[in-house]
């Protein structure tokens, strides 16, 4: 999994950890917040003055290229201080101050009108001219992303939830997923980190996925051989589905199978109005996962049926975060194919 390679800056001992920990009776965090939890408590530094929380950095999956909120943390407000680490002579980089998380009208979803949604928005992908990188080019995905962490104040039992400030994220892969490249200012080592891998991912990459056969039946199938433990099954094959699509290039013929796929998993619904991170307002394919009471939302023009972005919401009350806290939101701003990496569409050859 491409994870941000963050390094401690101060050891935790056993009895912080523990502390810090959910207690064995808390509801079960999902698969996303259970990874994210074991990187966010290696970095974080205690604090009790009440202040809010610095930002803290989202991780980032290798074989998932999915965009992680940040778990609850069962402590005191929490400081974060982060050492970056890239290229030799990259600079350490201070995240910028979180801000409280926005709170949304929860919206009731539907399944009266699932399979006309999802005719429509595989229809769209089927029609959508996607560019199909060659030998030694990048695929490059611009996105506009925020994340969340929530924390609570032992003394006085009051919880808050933050949010990251919405910025950009930039992603250059390789189609074989060997080579590539992170820049995400304010959260990542200035100049940006690589994502280079000695071998190709045997999953999720460009290569990967345009071998894929274009059946909802066998991807289905496909997303719930990925599916693990004791948490809910449905909720891991609908968020596999959603991590190939986030972030990554995919082939119009499955793009539009990976659609219908999804909406065969039980709990799926629609929501008739979700807004992405850039604030334009579409129709979701939406999934509530009953461990986490929070809500993934996959965003789509509801002309075109284009795909938009992601939005988390909690739906109802679990580890202090309220109902109608938006955990994350992403949107998707460019995604390209580019001669070399670190190379945007439209300009010339990087020199980075």
């Amino acid at each position: 999994m491409i994870r941000n390679p963050w390094r401690r800056t101060e050891p935790l001992d056993d009895a912080e950890l523990a502390r810090l920990l959910p207690a064995p009776a808390d509801p079960q965090l999902a698969v996303h917040r259970q990874d994210l939890i074991e990187e966010f408590l290696m970095n974080e530094i205690h604090r009790s003055d009440g202040a809010a929380p610095a930002a803290s950095p989202a991780r980032r999956p290798l074989r998932r290229a999915v965009l992680i909120a940040a778990p609850v943390a069962g402590a005191l407000t929490l400081a974060l201080v982060v050492t970056l680490g890239g290229s030799p002579g990259t600079t350490t980089v201070a995240a910028p101050a979180l801000v409280r998380a926005p709170v949304v009208q929860i919206e009731e979803g539907s399944t009266v009108r699932l399979a006309s949604t999802v005719r429509e928005i595989a229809a769209a992908a089927t029609a959508s001219p996607t560019p199909q990188p060659g030998p030694g080019q990048y695929i490059y995905i611009r996105s506009r992303v925020s994340f969340a962490a929530s924390s609570q104040n032992a003394d006085t039992g009051k919880s808050a939830s933050w949010v990251q400030p919405l910025h950009d994220r930039e992603v250059w892969k390789s189609p074989d997923g060997t080579k590539g490249w992170l820049d995400e200012p304010g959260y990542q080592a200035k100049g940006g980190v690589t994502l280079d891998n000695d071998e190709p991912l045997d999953r999720q990459t460009y290569k990967w996925l345009a071998a894929q056969p274009a059946d909802p039946d066998a991807l289905l199938r496909l997303a719930y051989s990925t599916v693990s433990g004791t948490r809910d099954r449905d909720q891991q094959a609908f968020r596999e589905i959603g991590s190939v699509i986030r972030e990554q290039l995919v082939p119009p013929a499955l793009a539009a199978a990976l659609y219908e796929a999804a909406g065969r998993i039980p709990g799926v619904v629609v929501v008739d109005h979700a807004q992405d991170a850039s604030g334009r307002d579409g129709i979701a394919l939406a999934r509530l996962d009953p461990q986490t009471g929070e809500r993934s939302e996959w965003i789509f023009d509801r002309e075109s049926h284009q795909y938009l972005g992601s939005r988390g919401v909690q739906v109802r009350e679990v580890n202090g975060i309220k109902p109608g806290t938006v955990v994350e939101r992403t949107a998707i701003v460019t995604r390209a194919v580019v001669d070399v990496r670190n190379q945007r569409p439209g300009a010339g050859r990087a020199t980075a």
